[in-house]
């Protein structure tokens, strides 16, 4: 990571479950309406839900938004392989 990123700050916000805001994100590895896996400064992440739909997407700035419901934040330390590598084998 160089110094740009590493003096981004991560952060998550969210007012009930109906949606999140991200910052400090890296790339976006994959995304579906069942969850959202990021790369960010503190490591990669997911968000599982449903009836997702990432309607902010600034990599440049590090900020990502999402909207529906959300079921599950979970941070990894592996990068996910493929799309829907964090979500495969999980039914709704």
């Amino acid at each position: 990571m160089n110094g740009q990123n590493a003096e981004k700050r991560h952060s998550i916000s969210s007012s009930g479950r109906e949606g999140i805001k991200i910052d400090g994100v890296l790339d976006v590895v994959s995304f579906d309406e069942r969850g959202v896996a990021l790369e960010t400064t503190v490591g990669n992440m997911a968000v599982e839900g449903e009836e997702l739909h990432v309607t902010v997407l600034n990599i440049t700035d590090g900020k990502v938004e999402i909207d529906g419901k959300i079921n599950g934040i979970y941070y990894y330390e592996s990068k996910p392989q493929g799309k829907r590598g964090l979500f495969r084998g999980r039914e709704s």
